[in-house]
């Protein structure tokens, strides 16, 4: 045999000849690797796909949207922003947002927001107006698990939109209450109005409607008692301006600890931006807004 010099060549023929083959050998089965490699991936992204077809949002789907179908291009009526792994679960913030202003000729006549994986899955559902200018909804949920967030908009046509976000949190749902629960029930259903400057007639302002209270899920184990309170939060929400509809909601725990909601309202002359509240233990809670020409003035 030749010496071994770093070189090919410098074998005797037969044996550069069966490395050459080993070579053809190993690359032909890397082709084929990468080709089986190429039609696994093509076989799981169906499969992917249909991840989103959850239990939770089949049975969900079913009882409020039966014989419906979903319109191509959601992006085009509505978005929705949520964070891709939360912080809190307990507190994870969702912006839904509409492409378009609420006018009389077209408009979102309500979302529906549902967390697949939460044991409530359907939390809210939002019916608005044209007076609310625009359909855009800004609040904090609990998320018990990781879990698809859908947020679908009906139009006034009757057509279906949905966005979707995947959230990575845990635990939202069933984590004890953040405060002490005696001291958050001597300050329930305080609520307060808040907007972003003045308010301007005739055209959409964003309002923020503040509501204290527990919002007690029954699932989170209180620390010093080791037992399970019963569950109390916001039921129903109706917003109206100069006594004419702006939004109401039906939610239930899936709301944050302290209810947040930010909106918009169009006001049309000087009036008065009210809220009322009821609980699920049917406490009602009501607070307004003062709106006098181009300004404002709230209690």
């Amino acid at each position: 045999m030749g010496r071994l010099n770093g070189r090919v060549d410098a074998y005797p023929r037969p044996l550069a000849a069966a490395g050459r083959a080993e070579v053809t050998m190993i690359q032909n089965r890397g082709i084929a690797l990468a080709a089986a490699c190429v039609l696994a991936v093509l076989a799981f992204a169906p499969a992917r796909a249909q991840e989103t077809e959850t239990e939770n949002w089949r049975k969900v789907r079913e009882a409020q949207f039966a014989g419906r179908t979903f319109e191509p291009a959601p992006e085009q009526v509505v978005s929705l922003e949520a964070p891709k792994r939360a912080e809190d679960a307990a507190v994870v913030p969702i912006l839904i947002h509409a492409a378009q202003p609420q006018e009389r000729e077209r408009w979102i006549r309500k979302i529906y927001l549902v967390v697949d994986k939460n044991p409530s899955p359907l939390g809210a559902v939002f019916t608005l107006t044209p007076e609310s200018g625009r359909a855009d909804i800004e609040t904090r949920i609990r998320i018990e698990d990781y879990t698809w967030v859908r947020a679908i908009a009906e139009t006034q046509d009757g057509k279906l939109y949905m966005a979707m976000k995947y959230v990575k949190a845990a635990g939202g749902c069933s984590a004890p209450a953040g405060k002490d629960l005696e001291a958050a029930m001597a300050r329930l259903g305080r609520m307060k109005f808040r907007t972003d400057g003045g308010v301007q007639l005739n055209q959409p302002n964003l309002a923020e409607l503040m509501i204290s209270h527990p919002n007690v899920s029954g699932l989170g184990m209180d620390q010093l008692t080791r037992l399970y309170p019963p569950p109390r939060f916001v039921r129903t929400i109706q917003v109206s301006y100069a006594g004419r509809p702006v939004l109401s909601a039906d939610v239930d725990f899936t709301i944050s600890e302290n209810p947040n909601f930010r909106f918009y309202f169009v006001p049309r002359g000087e009036g008065e931006l009210k809220a009322e509240v009821v609980d699920s233990s049917n406490a009602t809670f009501e607070t307004s807004f003062a709106v006098r020409g181009a300004g404002a003035a709230g209690s």
